[in-house]
């Protein structure tokens, strides 16, 4: 198992990956963006950032992260996704992941790493919790689609 930084030619693979991703979060139907539009995001306006996780050439997960600023913390990191194939879950994949994030969250020098995670998914509350994540409950999630 390889984690390595996206490149261009992986934009299908993770586009399948959203979109299994979506399934298991029950939104089959949620996900608009593209394939182009990821390239776009990802290589040509850097509006976000992606790893990988290679095996036997083929992707199997991804993580996608993007910077954000807070009024109280400073330079913050937001994980929208993180997601493995689930016949390569409980090998660690998940795990160097999250660590290849986090890494980058320390050496941006970011003052908080922020992500939601869906009050069911025991397993992804499982993970967190073991990483010592704080859950909060306390703050409502707002959202506007355009």
């Amino acid at each position: 198992m390889l984690v390595r930084p996206a490149k261009p030619s992986d934009t299908v693979s993770i586009h399948k990956l959203i979109h299994e991703l979506a399934n298991y979060e029950r939104a089959p139907d949620a996900v608009i963006n593209t394939p182009d539009s990821l390239v776009e995001d990802l290589f040509v306006h850097q509006r976000c950032h992606a790893f990988v996780v290679e095996h036997e050439g083929m992707i199997i997960g991804f993580a996608l992260y993007y910077f954000g600023y807070s009024t109280w913390k400073g330079r913050t990191l937001y994980l929208e996704d993180l997601y493995v194939q689930e016949d390569f879950r409980k090998a660690g994949i998940g795990q160097q992941l999250f660590d290849h994030i986090v890494s980058v969250a320390k050496n941006e020098k970011v003052r908080r790493m922020d992500w939601q995670v869906l009050n069911w998914n025991e397993p992804a509350l499982a993970f967190y919790r073991k990483n010592n994540a704080i859950l909060d409950d306390e703050w409502i999630n707002g959202r506007l689609f355009f």
